[in-house]
C-alpha cells in the first residue's frame, strides 16, 4: 500500500449548538458558533485528506454528519476528561500516529507530511507542537501509550510545559513542531481566518462579522 505509514487522526466533537466552541459566544450565537466549528472541522479534514498517510481517522465525540468526507475511519472518543480521551485515542489507533484537534483549520497537508516525517525519524519517540496560549495543537507517538498524557492538565497556560515534563518522565525523545493558533476565542478566530482567506471558515466568519457590524451600525 502506498502512502505514509504514520496514521493521521483528528480529535473532534460533533458540531452542535450549545456544545461547540461556546467561548465564541458572544458575539456569536450558539448556532453560529456550531456552524463555525463545522467549518473549521471541514477545513481541517480537507487538509488531512490531501496528505499522503495511508490511514486517516476521525476520533469523534458524537455522530458523523454530512461534513465527513469519504476516506476516514471513525472511532469513538472514550474516557473521562481530555487527557484520558487523548491517551485512549492513541491506544485505540494502535500504531505510530499524530493527533490534531478540529480547531486549527490553517493546518496544511505539507505541515502534516512534515509531522509524519519527524515522527518517523530515528531516535524520535514523539512530536509536539505548542499553541501561543500555552497548549498544544499536535502530538504524536511512535508507540501508543496512554501514560504519555495521564495527569496532564488541559486547557491551561502551562499545559504544554506539563506535557513536555510528562514526556521527559517517560524517557521519550521528541521533536518540536511549528506553533499554530487554535481557535478558542473570537480574537483567535479572526487571526486564523486572516491566514486562510479562501477557506470555508474565513468565509463564514466574514459573513457573521458583517452581519454583526450591520446590526450595530
Amino acid at each position: 500500500m502506498s502512502g505514509h505509514p504514520v496514521a493521521v487522526a483528528v480529535l473532534a466533537k460533533q458540531p452542535r449548538a450549545g456544545f461547540s466552541k461556546t467561548r465564541l459566544c458572544p458575539p456569536f450565537s450558539p448556532g453560529q458558533a456550531a456552524a463555525l466549528a463545522e467549518a473549521m472541522l471541514t477545513d481541517t479534514l480537507d487538509a488531512v485528506l490531501r496528505c499522503s498517510a495511508r490511514r486517516l481517522v476521525l476520533v469523534l465525540d458524537g455522530s458523523p454528519g454530512p461534513w465527513l468526507p469519504k476516506g476516514f475511519e471513525v472511532i469513538p472518543q472514550r474516557g473521562d476528561g481530555q487527557a484520558a480521551r487523548i491517551g485512549n485515542a492513541f491506544d485505540d489507533l494502535g500504531q505510530a500516529a499524530i493527533l490534531i484537534g478540529m480547531d486549527t483549520p490553517q493546518v496544511t497537508p505539507e505541515l502534516l507530511e512534515r509531522s509524519c516525517r519527524e515522527l518517523a525519524a530515528p531516535e524520535v519517540d514523539a512530536v509536539l507542537g505548542e499553541t501561543p496560549d500555552g497548549g498544544w495543537w499536535i502530538g504524536g507517538l511512535t508507540q501508543p501509550d496512554a501514560r504519555a498524557f495521564a495527569g496532564v492538565p488541559m486547557s491551561r497556560p502551562d499545559t504544554v510545559d506539563h506535557q513536555r515534563r510528562r514526556f521527559t518522565e517517560l524517557g521519550l525523545h521528541w521533536t518540536e513542531l511549528p506553533r499554530l493558533t487554535d481557535v478558542d476565542e473570537p480574537a483567535d478566530a479572526r487571526a486564523v481566518a486572516a491566514e486562510i482567506p479562501g477557506s470555508r471558515f474565513a468565509a463564514l466568519l466574514g459573513e457573521y462579522q458583517a452581519a454583526l457590524s450591520g446590526a450595530s451600525g
